[in-house]
């Protein structure tokens, strides 16, 4: 018994306890809200602010950004009032993958919500009438470490849109939840841009929404007004279970740090004919088709000794909602089991998974739809030329390397 306590004893020494992380909101109040101060006083006093929120938007207590801000905040800076909110992608509350989310009001604050989640272009952005009267906008979103993650280009979109009238940007900023150092994928290609494509980067970028808005700002020459309340406690090599932080889930479908490291890969084949997320499943770790042999399509990944990872064959029935393809039929495909996620390569993972549907079932598998979340087309055609993935992967580490060169100068950590 003796030697079993003293054993419990040191394991429990060796274990690095939780970072003490505090974000962005957090940082703010522990300042008694200067930062917030220093803005009002280039305002003459006055500070009219809107919040971009959605639920990650809280402090250690769980208390919500919108109502720290309009409480303490506004009782620590006189003149400062919260007057408006905006949300992004799935809604204020994420509940929702719909893209018809209508204007609403917060119902714990009464505050109107503009949602900025529409069909056009247009309803993307934030508008000059939406922004009339506002001195600053306070961003508190949660990247999910991955290029294509959409509150990415929301927040340039709102660094453009406040550059041209004259409203100041304050983004709270939070630890990548995929942590700060790994820097993997091909590099979209430069001019095109889109809503999944907000800059040049790698699918992996290894930055934080205050780097990359930074970064932004600085390399399409913005020109905003930009103050980013800067995490503490957070270290680059830290992922988001050793921080201490509470897991909210940013959308309906990335509902753990599991599946937010395959995301950084498998979300590849979103869009395309295989189902690849839906309520009831395990979206970003499974995925599958009528057509695809589960055993067979196993068998060909975990051949490849692909880092990190094995595949296990299923078959299961996707959720019955319109969103997702095949709901409601059976169909076959695989279970993507993380088994070191320090030596996983995400966003090669999905390059040799979009290799693999092509070589066993390229008649069926539609490989041109893999293009809107990869935005790389050199990488699309040798993946169609039968190119090896592992090959694809070192050909795109010149690019890789030249983009970690860039990165550096505007790393916060």
């Amino acid at each position: 018994m003796r030697r079993l306590l003293v054993l419990l004893l040191a394991l429990l020494v060796a274990t690095p306890a939780a970072a003490q992380v505090r974000t962005g909101i957090d940082v703010l109040q522990q300042n008694g809200f200067a930062q917030l101060r220093a803005v009002a006083a280039r305002h003459g006093g006055k500070l009219k602010l809107a919040v971009l929120a959605n639920p990650i938007s809280v402090n250690r207590e769980g208390r919500r950004t919108i109502d720290v801000l309009r409480t303490e905040g506004q009782a620590a800076v006189p003149g400062m009032a919260v007057v408006k909110l905006f949300s992004g992608e799935h809604g204020i509350n994420a509940l929702t993958d719909d893209m018809d989310i209508d204007d609403k009001v917060d119902a714990a604050s009464g505050l109107a919500i503009t949602s900025l989640y529409g069909r056009t272009d247009a309803e993307k952005r934030p508008s000059a009438a939406q922004l009339a009267g506002l001195d600053a906008v306070v961003i508190d979103l949660q990247d999910a470490g991955v290029r294509y993650w959409t509150f990415q280009t929301l927040t340039k979109y709102f660094l453009q849109a406040c550059a041209a009238n004259g409203v100041e940007v304050i983004i709270l900023d939070r630890p990548n939840p995929l942590g700060g150092l790994a820097v993997q994928g091909p590099v979209s290609t430069p001019g095109r841009e889109d809503y999944t494509n907000a800059h040049s980067e790698p699918m992996r970028p290894g930055m934080t929404m205050g780097e990359l808005a930074t970064m932004f700002n600085a390399e399409d020459r913005i020109g905003a007004k930009l103050t980013v309340v800067r995490t503490t406690g957070w270290k680059r090599a830290d992922w988001y279970d050793q921080t201490g932080l509470l897991w909210i889930n940013p959308s309906p479908n990335l509902r753990s740090i599991t599946q937010a490291t395959a995301y950084a890969g498998t979300a590849l084949l979103e869009g395309t004919n295989v189902n690849i997320k839906g309520p009831g499943e395990a979206p970003f770790l499974r995925f599958g088709a009528p057509w695809i042999k589960g055993t067979e399509l196993a068998a060909y990944l975990n051949a490849r000794g692909i880092a990190g990872v094995r595949f296990l064959p299923v078959t299961y029935v996707p959720a019955n909602d319109k969103l997702y393809p095949f709901a409601g039929q059976r169909v076959q495909g695989v279970e993507v089991l993380l088994l070191d996620r320090d030596r996983i390569d995400a966003p090669a993972l999905g390059v040799e998974a979009v290799a693999a549907l092509w070589k066993l079932y390229g008649a069926t598998f539609q490989i041109e739809k893999v293009d809107r979340l990869l935005r790389n087309r050199a990488v699309l055609d040798q993946i169609k030329a039968g190119v090896d993935p592992k090959r694809i992967a070192a050909g795109w580490q010149a690019d890789l390397n030249r983009f970690k060169a860039r990165r550096a100068r505007y790393l916060l950590y």
